[in-house]
């Protein structure tokens, strides 16, 4: 019955989103990876063309919507985790909407009225097996000596990694997360305003470590047949990262973000997730052979609901003591 009701409203949609131009705000590797597998699938169930215009991280692309704010031209951003999300909420940026198919999400506590959940992963520390031979397990290992200008990480002010890894430094520090970074960022071989420009990185061999995700060592194995890149989990305990998709507030095309919300949650799309976004699916669709290689959470650390109110005086907080300004 369920399924029956989705293909009534893509039949209806066919009729009535023919001449409509859906505008999308994304981030870079979604554009590249698996928008590039979604979207024509989109654009042909209902008969309309989608607009996917990408603007760096994820964070960057929330700061691109605010500058907007009182003339938007975006109908959906997608890739919003907890973090941004509040804060899109906060700016009065996103409309609410429970899409018609929402029994499908496997994992209800990941609900929003703003935001529709289609990934999510945890933070992990991933390092080059052929360059380190003694990997940090632990939050403190990081500070070692031996990994002085090895280590990237991304800007917790552009990039969704980047605030997901210092909320999971205040997960595992709290109130003292700070005297943790005045000692980690002598390790840190340079600060890159995204995830991309990180891996690229770690792929052409400037740096040693980095920060990503649990799902690494997967994409490792699927693209190279051998783990080069392995992810840790720090004992501490797991920070999960959940991405979003939502609807812009005003949006000009209302009923085909609508629709665009409820295929994130349709096999079509949610099938991709794995070998594009190498993240988690967020239904109870296959998951390839290749994620065996992902690290178990032992334990998943929780952050106060609060800190999310508190980002803009924590973001300053960590740009004074990292950046210096």
């Amino acid at each position: 019955m369920k399924k029956y009701i989705v293909s009534l409203f893509v039949l209806i949609g066919v009729l009535y989103f023919s001449t409509q131009t859906l505008v999308i705000y994304t981030y870079d590797s979604f554009v590249s990876g698996i928008g590039y597998e979604v979207i024509p699938i989109f654009e042909k169930m209902y008969d309309c063309k989608v607009d996917l215009r990408s603007f760096g991280d994820a964070g960057a692309v929330l700061a691109r919507l605010i500058l907007e704010k009182d003339k938007q031209k975006a109908d959906v951003i997608i890739g919003l985790d907890q973090a941004l999300l509040h804060r899109a909420k906060k700016e009065g940026l996103l409309e609410k909407y429970s899409p018609i198919n929402y029994s499908l999400l496997k994992y209800p506590e990941l609900k929003d009225e703003y935001g529709v959940p289609f990934d999510f992963g945890a933070i992990a520390i991933v390092y080059n097996k052929n360059t380190v031979k003694n990997p940090p397990k632990s939050f403190s290992d990081l500070l070692k000596k031996e990994f002085k200008n090895r280590i990237v990480v991304e800007d917790p002010r552009t990039s969704s990694t980047g605030i997901s890894f210092l909320l999971w430094t205040i997960a595992v520090y709290g109130d003292n997360y700070l005297d943790f970074w005045k000692k980690f960022k002598e390790n840190i071989l340079t600060i890159t305003p995204g995830w991309d420009e990180a891996f690229e990185m770690l792929e052409t061999g400037e740096a040693d470590i980095m920060v990503s995700y649990a799902t690494d060592g997967a994409y490792s194995y699927y693209n190279y047949g051998k783990i080069t890149y392995v992810p840790v989990i720090m004992k501490e305990g797991a920070f999960v990262q959940v991405e979003y998709a939502a609807i812009v507030k005003g949006a000009k095309n209302m009923e085909l973000a609508k629709r665009f919300l409820e295929f994130v949650l349709m096999d079509n799309f949610q099938e991709k997730i794995p070998l594009n976004q190498w993240m988690l699916p967020v239904t109870n669709v296959s998951i390839p052979d290749a994620f065996k290689y992902v690290p178990r959470m032992e334990k998943i650390l929780k952050i106060n609901p609060n800190l999310y109110e508190k980002q803009e005086e924590i973001l300053k907080e960590w740009s004074k003591e990292i950046i210096g300004g």
